[in-house]
């Protein structure tokens, strides 16, 4: 789960069918699948958000600095 959610995170053009039967194959169900994916696409896509519009930190998430 972890290394199809790092390389959808890194390089999700690469993400193919043989990454989702590895998925399977570990016992996931297609809605696990999915959540999988969604959870991993939401958070990718809330952070490019933020960075986009310049988002800076509240002081407790960056250390006080």
């Amino acid at each position: 789960m972890l290394d199809y959610a790092m390389k959808l995170t890194v390089a999700p053009a690469t993400v193919a069918i043989e990454d989702v039967d590895r998925l399977r194959a570990a016992g996931f169900d297609d809605q696990a699948i999915h959540d999988i994916c969604s959870v991993t696409a939401y958070y990718a896509f809330v952070n490019r958000i933020a960075d986009g519009l310049g988002v800076e930190l509240e002081p407790r998430w960056d250390g006080g600095r």
